[in-house]
Order: C-alpha cells, then sequence, then structure tokens
C-alpha cells in the first residue's frame, strides 16, 4: 500500500484551540508526542555541532585504538577509591 503525506498551513491560534477541546488522554498523548519530536529535533541539532562532531571523533578514535575503560573497571576503579 501506497503512503501518501498531506502538509496542512494551520493557524497556531486554531492549533491552540484544537488542542484545548482535547480531553486530558488526549491531551497527555499529544504531550509525548511533542516531548519525543523535541527531543529527536534537539539531538539532530545537537549532532550537527562541529564542537560535538570532533567529541564523537575523538571518542571513536579513543575507541579504536583501545583507549578506553570498561564499566567493570570504571566500577572497580571507584570501589577502590572509597576503601
Amino acid at each position: 500500500m501506497t503512503q501518501t503525506t498531506v502538509q496542512l498551513q494551520i493557524p497556531f491560534q486554531s492549533l491552540v484551540d484544537a488542542i484545548a477541546s482535547l480531553n486530558l488522554e488526549e491531551q497527555k498523548q499529544l504531550w509525548q508526542i511533542l516531548e519525543e519530536a523535541i527531543a529527536q529535533a534537539e539531538e539532530d541539532l545537537l549532532e550537527k555541532d562541529p564542537t560535538v562532531q570532533a567529541q564523537i571523533q575523538a571518542a571513536r578514535v579513543s575507541y579504536q585504538t583501545g583507549d578506553y575503560q570498561t564499566i567493570e573497571q570504571y566500577i572497580a576503579n571507584r570501589s577502590g577509591e572509597t576503601s
């Protein structure tokens, strides 16, 4: 089955009014959808940040060269510091 995408131009106030008319459960569902969309958009923006890209590349190089610590090693080191 073919999926068709339709983009609508809805005035913001009409959207606000429509949201206000939803019941509480529908508003919570919309809130969850918006939170997920915002989180994804923020992640996408962050991934395009040159500083973040450089940090990711540096981490990949460290991993490829074996310059990292496993979680088990980290926990063992942390527990050794407190004793």
